[in-house]
């Protein structure tokens, strides 16, 4: 997400901060390699133009140019101007009303807008609400089927259209069940085009006009970049929206689409898709987004998905097998699991500030992806008696584990070898505890 724009700004941002002082020269030519790798970044290029205008009228004057740290402080200009051409602060979904407050997903056809509206589901269930699925995409084949699919998936309700049913009739009957069913709200999944033409809008007006959405959220693949942003203001001319879910923004390097949307169309980004899980959406908040692509990471967004990721009661129970140097190779796996649930390695190092852009072969670290399910793959592979004793994983049994795993026996050798250095470390942070953290008390567990 980001990375081309990230790498660039923090090779600009690093340049001014080898200057003592800056000049008016110096911010100029900092901000011309802002403008380029804004436009690189397929930032739209009106947005550009405004952008670069409100940052040097506040850089070259005395907030810059008196300051103790010049570079720093322009810096975080760069980060106050980005984060309102963002959107500001967070623009939350408004769910007042009386339930079940219509949410319509509008957008073109591949956009996403069926796995996301199963995502928001899944998003609504973790803030204790019930959602209600209505597929009322009646033009791709199999659309209906794959709502329902991962509707029960989820453990969601949904509407079972009937065949002769039209969108608007679908609309219409699953509100009534709904209601009767006290759920709390409804997602409407509809059809897409593969370009935006007079019978889709007809259609929409039409779902929009008697179901009186809350909210009409476009979804767009941020990833077509500038056309995303076109759609959004041809929707948005056309229809009328209120937000905008961008998808794939994991696979956006550049990320114009982002940056450009809220200055085009005045409407604000609400949520990013960040992979292809159902647990894979994020609200999005500007200052957070800002903050990964200059380098000084998202800490907010790694709490929340620590604490969505971690089981409260495993975590005490963890403390306990620390303190008393029971730490098995089962609660090793358990630890791994709950991490990768928490994303990929690579956007949770992204979160944590001061983290290099490449961790790859930085002090003998490499944070590769496999890794982790390597090893989880090899403990799979052990009994549940060499789990709790590794002492007793000999040679023999170290080969059949290998066999077992699809891995070889230096894979489970290193493996072994840092489970033992983690509860060597463990220990040594307990004794810690006790000495300088009061009795029974270790510096990391609470």
């Amino acid at each position: 997400m980001f990375e081309n724009l990230s790498t660039k700004l923090d090779s600009i941002f690093k340049k001014l901060r080898s200057h003592g002082k800056l000049t008016e020269q110096n911010i100029q030519e900092a901000l011309k390699e802002v403008r380029i790798a804004l436009l690189e970044a397929d930032v739209n290029f009106k947005v550009v133009k405004d952008f670069i205008q409100q940052v040097e009228g506040r850089a070259v004057g005395q907030e810059v140019m008196a300051s103790l740290t010049p570079a720093q402080q322009l810096i975080k200009i760069v980060k106050e101007e980005m984060t309102s051409l963002m959107g500001g602060e967070e623009q939350k979904i408004h769910l007042s009303g009386s339930p079940p407050v219509p949410i319509m997903l509008v957008g073109l056809h591949g956009c996403g807008k069926t796995t996301t509206a199963a995502k928001l589901a899944r998003y609504f269930q973790e803030k204790k609400k019930q959602p209600y699925l209505v597929p009322a995409d009646v033009c791709r084949p199999a659309a209906i089927e794959q709502l329902q699919k991962l509707g029960e998936e989820l453990k969601v309700d949904f509407y079972r259209p009937e065949p002769s049913q039209t969108p608007l009739d679908i609309c219409l009957k699953a509100k009534d069940i709904a209601l009767k069913g006290g759920y709390d709200l409804m997602l409407i999944d509809t059809a897409g085009r593969l370009h935006i033409d007079e019978a889709l809008m007809l259609e929409l007006r039409e779902i929009k006009t008697q179901i009186k959405p809350k909210e009409v959220l476009l979804v767009a693949d941020a990833m077509t970049g500038q056309d995303a942003v076109n759609i959004a203001k041809n929707f948005n001319e056309r229809l009328g929206i209120d937000g905008v879910i961008l998808t794939k923004m994991d696979g956006d390097a550049r990320g114009g689409a982002a940056l450009s949307i809220k200055s085009v169309i005045q409407k604000p980004i609400k949520f990013i898709g960040v992979g292809e899980k159902l647990d894979a959406l994020e609200a999005f908040h500007s200052d957070r987004m800002v903050s990964r692509i200059l380098g000084m990471g998202d800490v907010l967004t790694l709490i929340e998905k620590a604490e969505a990721a971690f089981d409260e009661e495993k975590a005490k129970e963890l403390e306990k097998k620390i303190r008393k140097d029971t730490f098995t190779l089962e609660d090793f796996r358990d630890q791994i699991q709950q991490v990768r649930k928490m994303g990929s390695l690579e956007s949770i190092l992204g979160m944590i500030p001061g983290l290099p852009k490449k961790m790859k072969g930085i002090g003998g670290l490499d944070f590769d992806e496999k890794e982790l399910a390597r090893v989880e793959a090899i403990i799979n592979s052990m009994t549940p008696k060499e789990r709790t004793h590794y002492q007793i994983i000999n040679g023999s049994r170290r080969l059949r584990i290998a066999r077992g795993s699809g891995t070889n026996v230096q894979d489970v050798n290193r493996l072994l070898k840092q489970y033992a250095q983690a509860r060597k470390m463990m220990k040594q942070f307990t004794k810690m505890g006790e000495k300088g953290f009061g009795k029974g008390r270790a510096p990391f567990f609470s």
